[in-house]
């Protein structure tokens, strides 16, 4: 197949467009928001009745993100094997698509009295978003060049952040100007901006999906290979990294540090709306546009650190930005006023895009030279991320169903940033480049 082919790029880019709304709408600003003042007992409180448990509605937001992305950590292996042995990759891409934009459609339907149902829709949008990026990812080496992976990639990303603010300030116009759409409630405008993340996923997504090819069956396939074999080679090829990245120290030191800081960085992403719904009271008209306002700062932001790096060099510039994140959790840990919970929001949009680019550039200058495989590299890369994501919202929430107070999970995510500060400090920042396996250097 032709690399670089200017058609095939531009239908590419437009997944990110189709399916970036969902982290926007759905994950960071108008559900979370409709969730804490929908999933209430009948006198009103948070704790409710979950398949016969009681459960603070907060905790339970936390637990289900934990959960989809465990089964996303699990899946994403066995269904990458599965496609290269078919060559269907594009089809199970429509699958965790489809699935993933139907639930959110669903949680139209979410009111009082449908909350088990709106759970189970949100956990499996997460995972169908989360399982059509792994294979979304995978298609830049079969249609780009390596010298063009940086700027393709960064095209993806413009497209998915102007489509994501568009649709997010048509659902904000719906729920502040409802009588400009027939006079719709807060809270129907809600369940329509679902309603539109599910139709715009899917409909878009509809471009990529009638240009890219079907995908490569690997060469290494035989005749006399079965399915079942090919269903743990995913696993398997996470082995092989594994036992590769342990025998490169600082490769294996950044992984440690990204793991444990990664913990924090997402769950605050997860769980900021709830946060000041439920300590701050915040109308929902002010959070979603706290919200939109973070998604623009975030770009200058990530700029701003990827300048940094250029003249600290990679660790340093994100032991600055970690240490932020340190001084935004102690913040929340005080904040009292909407006022004080804005300028925090300002700040984490500022550190938010510059952690996460700066960590996945750094991840890929750490991954050693001679490998033929940095696909399976950044597979791993993957599962660490989705399971970081884990261990973070189930320990935020386990804090909070302990003490009762999400202030004190807050402190707990404090905790995750100053160990993975501490991590960072044992790296050697001007050792950031493609280093080869040097067995000297293992541990």
């Amino acid at each position: 197949m032709q690399k670089n082919n200017p058609r095939i790029l531009r239908a590419w880019t437009l997944y990110d467009w189709a399916n970036s709304v969902h982290s926007l709408v759905i994950v960071s600003s108008i559900f979370p928001v409709y969730f804490s003042a929908t999933a209430l007992n009948e006198s009103g409180g948070p704790v409710i009745d979950f398949l016969g448990f009681p459960i603070k509605n907060s905790v339970l937001f936390s637990y289900t993100v934990s959960i989809a992305m465990l089964l996303a950590a699990l899946l994403s292996p066995i269904c990458t094997a599965l496609s290269d042995y078919s060559g269907r990759k594009k089809a199970f891409m429509k699958f965790f698509c489809y699935t993933g934009s139907l639930a959110c459609a669903l949680l139209y339907f979410f009111t009082k009295d449908t909350t088990t149902f709106a759970v189970f829709c949100f956990g499996w949008s997460l995972v169908g978003w989360a399982g059509s990026i792994v294979f979304y990812n995978s298609y830049l080496p079969e249609i780009a060049t390596e010298d063009q992976f940086d700027r393709v990639s960064a095209r993806g990303f413009s497209m998915g952040y102007i489509g994501s603010v568009l649709l997010m300030i048509l659902n904000l116009l719906m729920i502040l100007k409802g009588e400009w759409f027939g006079g719709i409630s807060e809270g129907m405008a809600s369940r329509v901006a679902f309603l539109t993340v599910g139709l715009w996923w899917f409909g878009f997504a509809q471009i990529p999906f009638n240009v890219l090819p079907d995908g490569q069956r690997k060469s290494v396939a035989s005749a006399t290979e079965s399915w079942q074999t090919w269903f743990f080679n995913g696993f398997r090829e996470l082995k092989t990294t594994f036992g590769q990245v342990r025998q490169q120290l600082l490769l294996r030191r950044f992984l440690i540090a990204f793991a444990i800081y990664n913990m924090g960085v997402q769950t605050v992403m997860y769980i900021a709306t709830i946060f000041a719904s439920d300590e701050l009271k915040m109308e929902s008209s002010a959070l979603i546009t706290v919200v939109l306002v973070i998604q623009l700062v975030a770009i200058p932001g990530a700029y701003g650190f990827a300048r940094l790096s250029e003249r600290l060099g990679n660790i340093y510039a994100l032991m600055i930005a970690v240490t932020v994140w340190i001084g935004i959790c102690w913040g929340a840990y005080l904040v009292q006023t909407q006022t004080q919970f804005f300028v925090l929001a300002g700040i984490v949009g500022m550190v938010m895009g510059g952690v996460q680019s700066l960590s996945r550039s750094t991840y890929s200058k750490f991954i050693p030279a001679n490998t033929t495989d940095t696909a399976s590299f950044f597979s791993f890369y993957d599962v660490t991320e989705k399971l970081s994501i884990v261990i973070g919202t189930l320990m935020y929430g386990l804090v909070e169903q302990l003490t009762g107070s999400m202030r004190n999970s807050v402190l707990a995510l404090l905790v995750l940033f100053v160990i993975g500060l501490g991590l960072l400090w044992r790296i050697p920042s001007q050792k950031i480049y493609n280093p080869a396996l040097q067995p000297e250097e293992v541990l």
